[in-house]
């Protein structure tokens, strides 16, 4: 399979040389050290050495490292929706996306947990243009979204997506992963992008894309964290829009992210696995024969349900009245609560700054308002 080699993961036959070149990287240690603090570097190192898998590579290592993650940045993981997915049995998860690293590596913890098989999920190739987090992606089952193409570029570049991911969920049985939209939500609206759909129906070649869809078996995620690590990091490229403005990232923006989504307080955190869209799918097919209205009646049944089980923290009431001026939620939150996030307000942002301050609220805030469209949803 050459023609993926652009993009996929590494092969269980590459995987030992590949962690044997990088044991002595300054970032392997300082992971492992984070991982296993009272661990001895040589104890790492030779059981690292003996790994020659992808799964035993993530079991052993990425999931003890965000466990570790879990417990000095947050107050917990919880879920819900798990008990209704197979064994053995593979899903497409599409996921609103707040966490360049955590949204998929949480997921994956919470899949491992419940006995179901882990994702093949995909990554910005410019989160990964240092060889070693390139190498990190590949051992951790990663596979490549190429950015910054010309058009005739992306076409191709999609298509060799769409085949992949439909040879990793009916071929070689394995779960994937792909965020709704590319980029993470920055304003706290999460929706499904029509072009993330379009790129995942190329692998249909022409049957009938309803059915294909059904093929993949589409699972909507919901994940809702308290605090957001980067919430503060999201101003400068909200502003720049405000202004019309071309937004230039800083030549390690997108590793600072990475590193403060991981490190950064995010006290409680929610993930909400959907159904498998089924019969949901069979009503777009009756009521379209028009592919692009079907794909847009699809993104909003994965919207119906990513913001319908959308879990709402504190953080996001104290928002909304904050923003309104309003006690409409006060029930939901406590006055130390609300002291807790003004406190926060302050330290991230500069809160006489009214664009900067509607925004970060907005971000937190718009959860509530978009949820509060469903009946009985809060």
């Amino acid at each position: 399979m050459q023609k993926f080699d652009a993009i996929r993961p590494f092969y269980e036959t590459e995987v030992n040389d590949a962690i044997k070149a990088s044991l002595n990287h300054p970032m392997m240690k300082a992971i492992m050290n984070f991982t296993f603090p009272d661990v001895d570097d040589e104890v790492w190192k030779e059981q690292l050495k003996r790994t020659h898998s992808i799964r035993d590579f993530q079991c052993n290592f990425i999931y003890q490292a965000i466990q570790k993650v879990l417990q000095k940045s947050s107050e917990g993981l919880s879920t819900s929706g798990f008990e209704k997915l197979e064994k053995n049995t593979s899903y497409m998860f599409i996921s609103n996306h707040r966490d360049i690293i955590l949204d998929t590596s949480l997921l994956n913890v919470c899949l491992f947990d419940h006995g179901l098989v882990m994702t093949a999920s995909a990554i910005g190739d410019n989160l990964v243009k240092r060889d070693f987090m390139n190498t990190l992606a590949k051992l951790n089952r990663n596979f490549l979204v190429q950015r910054g193409l010309s058009p005739r570029e992306l076409l191709q570049s999609s298509k060799l997506m769409s085949e992949y991911i439909g040879h990793l969920l009916l071929r070689e049985n394995r779960s994937v992963w792909i965020a709704q939209r590319e980029g993470r939500t920055k304003d706290g609206n999460d929706a499904t992008h029509s072009g993330v759909l379009k790129m995942l129906g190329m692998g249909s070649d022409g049957a009938n894309l309803m059915d294909y869809f059904k093929k993949l078996k589409i699972v909507p995620v919901s994940i809702s964290y308290e605090y957001d690590p980067t919430d503060a990091l999201k101003m400068p490229q909200l502003m720049a829009e405000a202004n019309d403005e071309v937004y230039v990232k800083d030549k390690n923006e997108d590793f600072v992210n990475l590193l403060s989504g991981i490190i950064g307080q995010k006290k409680r955190i929610h993930i909400h696995v959907g159904d498998v869209l089924d019969t949901e799918l069979d009503l777009i097919s009756a009521e379209n024969d028009n592919s692009n209205k079907q794909i847009q009646a699809l993104a909003q049944v994965i919207d119906d349900s990513i913001l319908q089980s959308y879990k709402l923290w504190p953080t996001n009431y104290i928002a909304y009245d904050l923003l309104n001026k309003t006690n409409k939620y006060s029930d939901k939150y406590t006055e130390d609560e609300k002291s807790l996030f003004e406190r926060r307000l302050e330290m991230k942002i500069d809160v006489t700054n009214d664009f900067m301050l509607e925004s970060f609220l907005n971000m937190y805030a718009n959860p509530v308002v978009n949820k509060s469209k469903y009946e009985n949803a809060i």
